[in-house]
């Protein structure tokens, strides 16, 4: 029993450092965001509908009624991943992913308007510690800085994400989670099928293997091993672990890319993930 645990608890730490994998190669890969994004789906769509194949997983509709969701849900993952690597890209990977790991309070704000839940005030005070977190790693609050855009997309990318995880457990809480991704894969290879003639795909060549590693380590492989971790943790300790995802990101970035992170950014993003770490162990009670 207890090597189960552990071999289980090991899929989930493996699955959440697969994911942040994102954040290094995010900021590294010298191709224009939206083909970066297209790659990244159109690749991992393959690797996604192998898997649900291998696994029998029904990739049928069920409902008229969802398609519009499945759509929605799609656009809003094309365009919370492309603002996130717009964080990236304008400010560095510490300040990009705790930006973008607002998203569990932004849920947590925005459930009662979706869902029928009645709103707790709590939040009112979660919500003041992650602007407070927002406000350290952003002291200067110049708009025309690069860091403080940085921080401002991965902000509206953590908005885009929450919106998503919303609208589809709202409208296809019956569907399997790698059946959506597939779903969402495809979506966002047709909408962003035209950057692909209009900008400048000189260097993907070179920079193919590690666009291929996103694809595949990060989106597909990631994702699908938290998926499966899940049967096997609540959602609130799921939550807890992948809350390590900033902190491997960060790591990554230092060997990588040689980034270190300042102080702001280490008050800034603790006061965030303290913030993530008790909504979700207040949820689990």
């Amino acid at each position: 029993m207890q090597n189960n645990h552990l071999k289980n608890l090991s899929g989930l730490l493996l699955a959440t450092f697969f994911i942040s994998t994102s954040g290094v190669l995010g900021r590294y890969i010298k191709l224009p965001v939206e083909i970066i994004i297209w790659f990244r789906a159109f690749l991992a769509m393959f690797f996604i509908y192998g898997f649900c194949k291998y696994k029998k997983i029904d990739l049928t509709i069920k409902s008229s009624k969802d398609y519009k969701p499945f759509f929605i849900g799609g656009v809003l993952m094309a365009v919370h991943w492309i603002t996130y690597f717009y964080a990236l890209k304008l400010a560095n990977v510490a300040l990009g992913v705790l930006s973008l790991y607002t998203f569990p309070i932004i849920i947590a704000l925005l459930e009662p308007f979706f869902l029928k839940i009645k709103f707790n005030p709590i939040y009112i005070l979660f919500g003041f510690m992650v602007l407070t977190g927002l406000y350290i790693l952003t002291p200067e609050l110049d708009i025309e800085s690069a860091q403080v855009k940085g921080v401002l997309f991965g902000i509206f990318s953590a908005f885009c994400y929450a919106l998503r995880i919303l609208i589809m457990k709202q409208h296809v809480a019956n569907y399997n989670g790698s059946m959506l991704m597939f779903y969402q894969t495809v979506i966002i290879s047709i909408l962003l099928l035209p950057t692909l003639f209009f900008m400048d795909l000189s260097g993907l060549e070179s920079q193919f293997p590690y666009i291929l590693l996103l694809a595949i380590l990060t989106t597909a492989v990631g994702h699908s091993l938290m998926l499966h971790s899940l049967k096997f943790f609540s959602a609130s300790t799921a939550s807890i672990i992948s809350s390590l995802q900033p902190i491997f990101g960060i790591i990554l970035a230092f060997f990588f890319l040689k980034e270190i992170p300042n102080w702001n950014t280490f008050w800034g993003g603790s006061l965030i993930l303290l913030t993530v770490v008790f909504e979700s162990l207040r949820s689990k009670k």
